[in-house]
């Protein structure tokens, strides 16, 4: 038997542990969401998104116990208060839109035929959470696969343990029944083992381009549906004429929030020549500016990494670059012990040929580049192999339209960074993943078309 243990960054203590449910039990959990979601499915659509609402307004009642608990599991300080806002803002969104999205798509009727193309759930969905934001992360999937009617199996990360539970209490509290939505604790192998072995209709996984790669391979042959958001290493680009303030702020705020765990965080900034000392200088401020410290203490703004073996890949990818002739801005904080607490960093002197500008680091870590004109920004922005959103920063939208289409990537960020609109598609390209999610897109990737051709009976 597996334990699963989530290890607090806060002091290096064991915070919680959980044992993983052996293959047969987990084999027989997906039974009986199969089981179950028959019955849910057949349930109006007004119920199960009533329902659905029900249980993410039980979780906002939650919230002063989970502040703390995610700090405490993954080191976001408590002074921003948890993901509540985003959570319910996704699920909301997704209920208000569900009628419209599910709903027949009319190709014609005369007095002989009918015919139209209806939207109908794929099943059983597993949904695998990550730990860096494991309320939004879930709900993104949870929420629309619920209100389109299948059953959810959610397996979340070890690193934030809780949160599955918490869910689950949330929704069968409010009568979403308990095989309907299942919280379930799996290893890899067993994981592994109830994709290959056809237990699910859909995965969606949100991590690590070779934990895609493992759910793809263990997927192959069985022709399931995947939803598969991966790695990212998203640009910044700052036009001469760009609201230099506002760009610095947003850029680097997109960058360092979280300790700059973020899927769709700032990872490499590229900026136009004349603009370039003073957006460092500026940079430079804003990060000083931050006091490193226990999430739990109110004045702390930049906790630890999650992880200690985090931290140490961004304290290599920076290594390397100064190695390299990179030139570190930030100080080392006192704060700074070696291990999950990291000084934030920017880097100039960058390029291309350091780890830090191409691989994800996903870390308190930015490189700063500047640059002599759009195409050259371009050239730099789609030499990546990840694909998920870029930031661009000018005040002609037309212009910012033209590089959009030409930037390899999923979300086409203008004047703002790090923000997910569930009114448009979560998607990416490349290393980034493949699928979509939220949005009405995000309805299509839950379901499966079924056509109907009607002939009626004529006397």
């Amino acid at each position: 038997m597996t334990t699963l243990t989530c290890v607090s960054p806060i002091d290096g203590s064991v915070f919680a542990t959980r044992e993983a449910l052996p293959l047969e039990a987990a084999r027989q959990a997906a039974r009986r969401a199969r089981a179950a979601q028959a019955a849910w499915a057949a349930r109006p659509l007004a119920e199960r998104t009533a329902l659905v609402m029900a249980g993410v307004a039980a979780i906002g009642e939650m919230n002063d116990e989970i502040v703390p608990e995610l700090a405490r599991m993954m080191g976001r300080p408590v002074r921003y208060g948890g993901e509540f806002r985003g959570f319910h803002e996704r699920a909301a969104y997704m209920a208000q839109i569900a009628e419209r999205a599910l709903a027949d798509i009319q190709v014609g009727e005369d007095a002989t035929f009918r015919r139209f193309i209806r939207r109908v759930p794929q099943g059983v969905v597993l949904v695998v959470s990550p730990w860096n934001y494991p309320y939004m992360t879930a709900i993104n999937t949870v929420a629309p696969a619920l209100i389109a009617g299948n059953a959810v199996v959610l397996k979340g990360a070890t690193q934030t343990l809780l949160v599955g539970e918490r869910l689950a209490r949330a929704f069968h509290a409010v009568g979403i029944p308990e095989d309907v939505f299942q919280n379930v604790y799996l290893d890899h192998d067993s994981t592994a083992a109830l994709i290959a072995g056809r237990a699910f209709d859909f995965v969606n996984f949100t991590g690590s381009v070779g934990g895609g790669q493992a759910v793809e391979r263990a997927a192959a042959g069985t022709f399931t549906g995947l939803g598969l958001e991966l790695g990212g290493k998203d640009p910044g680009y700052v036009m001469e004429d760009a609201d230099l303030d506002a760009a610095v702020d947003t850029l680097i705020d997109g960058a360092m929030f979280n300790s700059g765990q973020c899927c769709c965080g700032i990872e490499r900034i590229y900026v136009q020549e004349s603009l370039f000392d003073a957006f460092v200088d500026k940079a430079v401020a804003v990060v000083k500016g931050y006091r490193l410290g226990n999430p739990l203490d109110a004045e702390t703004t930049i906790g630890p990494m999650a992880n200690t073996r985090f931290a140490a890949e961004v304290r290599a990818q920076i290594d390397e670059a100064l190695a390299m002739g990179a030139r570190a801005h930030i100080p080392t904080f006192a704060e700074d012990d070696g291990g999950a607490y990291l000084t934030p960093q920017i880097l100039t002197n960058v390029s291309h040929d350091m780890r830090v500008m191409r691989d994800e680091s996903f870390g308190p870590v930015v490189g700063i580049m500047p640059v002599k004109d759009d195409a050259e920004a371009l050239a730099l922005m789609n030499d990546s192999p990840f694909g998920l959103t870029a930031s661009l920063w000018t005040g002609d939208v037309d212009r910012a339209i033209r590089l959009g289409d030409a930037i390899q990537t999923g979300t086409v960020f203008l004047n703002r960074a790090d923000y997910l609109d569930p009114g448009l598609c979560w998607t990416g390209c490349k290393n980034t993943g493949r699928g979509g999610a939220l949005s009405e897109i995000g309805y299509h990737s839950l379901t499966r078309p079924k056509s109907y051709h009607l002939k009626k009976v004529t006397q």
